[in-house]
C-alpha cells in the first residue's frame, strides 16, 4: 500500500440501548456485507500483512475506521435517510434479522413497516469530510 494519505474512511454507528454482544454480532454482518457489495476494492486500500514468521494477515484497510454512538434507532433512522440523500454506500442492521431462521428473519422484515424497524446499526464508507458532515451529531463509542 502506497504511503499516500487516506482521503476516505469507515464508520459504523451503533445503538447504545443494544445489548453490546448483540451489537457485535450486528457490526460483524455489517461489516462483512459491506465489504463483499463494495465496488472499488483499489478504494477500500486492503493490504497484507505478513509477521516474521511467515504468516499473511491478509485484507487489512489502510483507511480509519470509525465507530460512534447513536442514543437510539431514530438517529440511525435519521442518518440512514441522510446517506441515501447523499448516496452514500451503507449496510444496516435491524431487530427482525436476530430471532429464528433466515427464511423468518426475511418474512418478518417484509411485514414489518420501516417507521417501526429498530436499528442496530449501519455501517458506511465515503469521503472523510462528508461523512464527518453526516455523522458530527455522534460521539465516539466507549
Amino acid at each position: 500500500m502506497s504511503e499516500l494519505p487516506t482521503t476516505h474512511k469507515f464508520v459504523a454507528v451503533l445503538n447504545k440501548k443494544i445489548e453490546t454482544g448483540k451489537l457485535m454480532n450486528a457490526l460483524g454482518h455489517m461489516a462483512a456485507g459491506f465489504g463483499a457489495s463494495y465496488p472499488d476494492r483499489d478504494e477500500l486500500r486492503l493490504d497484507g500483512y505478513i509477521d516474521k514468521d511467515g504468516g499473511k494477515h491478509k485484507n487489512i484497510s489502510d483507511n480509519p475506521f470509525i465507530v460512534l454512538a447513536a442514543d437510539n434507532s431514530n438517529k440511525i433512522r435519521t442518518l440512514r435517510n441522510e446517506l441515501i440523500a447523499s448516496n452514500v454506500p451503507f449496510v444496516d442492521f435491524i431487530d427482525t434479522m436476530t430471532v429464528g431462521t433466515f427464511d423468518e428473519q426475511k418474512a418478518r422484515t417484509l411485514e414489518t413497516p420501516e417507521e417501526e424497524l429498530e436499528y442496530y446499526g449501519i455501517v458506511f464508507f465515503g469521503e472523510k469530510e462528508k461523512l464527518s458532515q453526516l455523522t458530527r451529531k455522534f460521539s465516539l463509542w466507549r
